[in-house]
């Protein structure tokens, strides 16, 4: 069995061990790995880690492989240790081959290589998916009509704005959406706004003397309103090439409240809503524990009976057990608000659900 491996951090004449420098290998990891099209190292440390977020740990020491684009599809990885006894994967070279055959050359596209994690797939949620509290939403300028005179709009046309707004300034447009609320207290979370499209200004408004700005729609996803708001993109906003993770903290509880899909279950690559945020300290790269209760027991004068097919008299009666909350997954926060978070899920045994439970990862 493989042990706990200590990392020590040595810094002048001290030296520190915390626990965010311990990683566990798994019991079952491989010696090697073929990399194959779709992994991303995320995936390929969990196969090698108990802690995958630790992934960097893995990699330390391997020059070729500190920047995750220079590993491709069809690469072997190799599990190895150093003199101290601690351990990292390298790519284990190529062996020549004297063979003379007839064979097409092939090179290695810079867009082949595997990544981190797919940044594609948040990236729309980053620029433009947003969650409002009623309150930001009344301080939002709005749409009031479009050069078309009608309540309803879908393309080729100009809408006008309540407001002042710089010219050659991109933006999207949002309706007000559904409303959230925390599953625990029923608090409102806030509006989840739905994009319609996308304009530019073309003409800025003077909204002291009752001039509106004019905005051109460049795309639209659905019909836009009057009433619908408008918002700064940034054109230039660049993803992070790494996301930093961590495990989230400790005392960290909360639940999944909304799928971006809209489905009723979810898996891997999938983007979800928590009810957790800026004010419970979470933090963009946390990595979190997806949970799930098992099926409530009682336990009644004929035996254990799942608690949602046994009688009212047998639930009051009987006696109920504690049922394990069983991990079936994890996910990686990327947007964070004020009392909840967008997340990614990295992982999945079953699919997740609305209501499973999010915790520190274990």
């Amino acid at each position: 069995m493989l042990k706990k491996i200590i990392f020590t951090l040595s810094l002048i004449s001290c030296s520190m061990v915390t626990l965010a420098d311990q990683i566990t290998l798994n019991d079952d990891a491989p010696k090697t790995h073929v990399v194959v099209k779709g992994d991303t190292l995320w995936d390929i440390s969990a196969l090698f880690l108990e802690q995958p977020w630790l992934w960097p740990k893995l990699w330390r020491l391997n020059p070729e492989i500190n920047n995750p684009h220079l590993i491709y599809p069809g690469d072997v990885l190799k599990l190895v240790f150093d003199e101290n006894g601690e351990p990292m994967l390298v790519v284990e070279p190529v062996k020549p081959s004297y063979k003379w055959s007839p064979k097409i050359r092939q090179e290695k596209k810079k867009d082949s290589a595997i990544t981190l994690l797919p940044l594609e797939v948040i990236a729309p949620f980053v620029r433009y998916d947003h969650l409002f509290t009623e309150d930001e939403l009344e301080e939002l300028p709005h749409i009031i009509g479009s050069d078309e005179g009608y309540r309803m709009t879908t393309k080729d046309f100009k809408v006008y704005v309540n407001k002042d707004l710089e010219v050659a300034q991109s933006y999207a447009i949002y309706d007000k959406g559904e409303e959230i609320f925390d599953p625990e207290t029923d608090d409102s979370l806030g509006f989840y706004v739905n994009l319609v499209g996308t304009g530019q200004v073309i003409k800025r408004g003077d909204i002291g003397n009752d001039v509106p700005s004019t905005l051109n729609v460049g795309s639209v996803k659905r019909e836009i309103h009057a009433g619908d708001y408008v918002v700064p993109v940034n054109d230039g906003q660049l993803l992070p090439a790494i996301f930093s993770m961590k495990a989230a903290n400790e005392s960290l509880r909360g639940s999944i409240v909304k799928a971006a899909s809209n489905g009723r279950e979810f898996a891997k690559l999938d983007v979800v809503m928590i009810n957790r945020g800026i004010d419970h300290e979470v933090t963009v790269g946390d990595v979190m524990a997806i949970k799930r209760t098992s099926p409530a027991v009682v336990d009644t004068g004929d035996g254990p009976v799942y608690s949602i097919e046994s009688s009212r008299w047998n639930k009051i009666t009987g006696s109920d057990y504690k049922m394990p909350e069983e991990q079936l997954g994890e996910l990686m926060v990327f947007k964070v608000y004020q009392k909840a978070s967008m997340a990614l899920i990295l992982h999945t045994e079953k699919p997740a659900r609305i209501n499973d439970l999010i915790t520190a990862p274990e």
